[in-house]
């Protein structure tokens, strides 16, 4: 079993073209950047809209601090430009629900702070051979600062979900299913797949290494549980129901008072309508839920007969290809994501109806793995084996263990340059103010296996 090799560029460009490739990634990210910053006026900048988050200031200028420490001072080798802000946005010396009391840089001067530093950055790109230290071999420290900004705007898109007041970002409506749902399950035969990756130029060392996993026969969802699957666990009593729940679960359905996924309210006819920012609307049935969190997607999985699947089920069943054995980068192939695959990059602001993405399927036909919601799985947060620190142990390895669990795939707020097929994320169980929904699993049966088919 292999995995397939490849750059985030075509393999066939030189340092000029990797250079050009890089430069755009860096400009749509700041673009993306910009405009979460700018939709919104200063005394909304330097709020804190939750205590789960930053206030959005705070997030643009870490954007630029990360940027100046990685690109700026180690491949650029320039001289600190702020030094004296260094602990305002390390994310290690501050909880987030304490940054608004900080001394931050103004709106105003965390822009002029991030506009010096991409400047610099973009002579530091100019400058690198994009070989030789491990650290700007196939220029990774730039991938991983646009993943880094990426990540940061996809955590501000979330903040705009928390945020009071009027709607200030706007998007199309996403499209409409292609055709007719197909088959409910899918069935993945036994063996062995490669899980995770040795190659791809600008994972994360937590994809890191690639290496073989068997796995059993299994059943998966063909598609995420939609609203309106999961209306039918709240009308059947589902967050009333203790069976259904682990003990952890219970206790925290409880004393959080859950009824519901968050920013649902149900009118007095019995009607669910939902604030999506700032936009008050009826739950639409077809798309995949958002904002539950592990314990809810548990219990409804347990009312479903089912379970949520283990991280290496959800990547074998979005990487593997049974016709060559290998594992592809992306459920549909290698290529990069386009419009056509996956619901990425804020293009919507609401994941896209079931079914509304054919050309993403994966080799077993598994829908939408890509996009839309990330999905919880059952697996806690741990390392692979074989696994090395690179290039700061606070990346991945200060967070193993714990109470996290793994999610996967990416939402509608993901960008394309920040998700692959290996791409690991990983929050507390009882979070879902990010953009997260599930699909579920089961152990496939003894004729099931037997057969090789559902």
């Amino acid at each position: 079993m292999t995995e397939t090799s490849t750059v985030p560029a075509p393999a066939e460009l030189g340092a000029e073209g990797l250079r050009a490739h890089v430069a755009s990634l860096l400009e749509r990210s700041r673009a993306r950047s910009t405009a979460l910053t700018d939709a919104v006026d200063e005394a909304d900048l330097v709020a804190q809209h939750s205590p789960l988050m930053s206030p959005l200031v705070w997030d643009l200028a870490h954007i630029g601090s990360q940027e100046e420490l990685w690109l700026v001072r180690d491949a650029g080798g320039h001289q600190p430009l702020r030094p004296e802000i260094d602990g305002l946005y390390d994310a290690f010396q501050h909880s987030r629900a304490s940054r608004v009391d900080l001394p931050l840089l103004t709106p105003p001067e965390t822009r002029a702070y991030v506009a010096e530093v991409r400047d610099k950055a973009l002579d530091a790109l100019e400058r690198s051979p994009l070989t030789g230290r491990r650290l700007v071999d196939r220029a990774f420290a730039f991938g991983m600062i646009v993943q880094h900004e990426q990540q940061h705007d996809e955590t501000m898109l979330a903040t705009h979900q928390l945020r009071a007041g009027a709607p200030v970002l706007q998007a199309d409506a996403p499209p409409p299913a292609a055709a007719p749902r197909g088959a409910r399950e899918v069935l993945i035969p036994a063996g062995r797949f490669t899980q995770g990756t040795s190659t791809e130029p600008w994972a994360l060392d937590n994809e890191r290494p690639a290496h073989p996993v068997d796995l059993p026969a299994f059943v998966i969802d063909a598609y995420p549980v939609t609203n309106g699957e999961y209306a039918e666990f709240i009308a059947g009593g589902g967050y009333d129901d203790p069976r259904w729940w682990t003990d952890a679960g219970w206790k925290h359905r409880t004393e959080a008072g859950l009824v519901a996924p968050q920013f649902w309210e149900r009118d007095a006819s019995g009607q669910w309508w939902r604030r999506r920012f700032g936009v008050v609307e009826p739950v639409p049935a077809d798309e995949p839920v958002v904002h539950v969190c592990f314990h809810e997607a548990a219990a409804y999985a347990a009312w479903a007969g089912k379970r949520l699947p283990t991280e290496p089920e959800w990547e074998k069943a979005a990487r593997h290809d049974p016709a060559t054995g290998r594992s592809r980068r992306y459920p549909w192939g290698d290529e990069e994501p386009t419009p056509a695959h996956a619901n990425l990059g804020q293009r919507y602001l609401q994941p896209a109806p079931v079914g509304a993405y054919p050309r993403g399927v994966s080799a077993h036909g598994v829908h939408q793995l890509i996009g839309d919601v990330w999905e919880w799985t059952s697996s806690g947060w741990e390392p692979y084996p074989g696994f090395e620190v690179f290039p700061y142990p606070e990346y991945s390895q200060v967070f193993f263990g714990g109470d996290y669990r793994v999610l996967r795939g990416g939402s509608f707020g993901t960008d394309a340059a920040a998700i692959r097929g290996t791409f690991r994320n990983w929050d507390h169980p009882i979070r879902r103010q990010i953009f997260s929904g599930f699909r579920c699993a089961r152990d496939a049966t003894a004729a099931e296996a037997a057969e090789g088919r559902l």
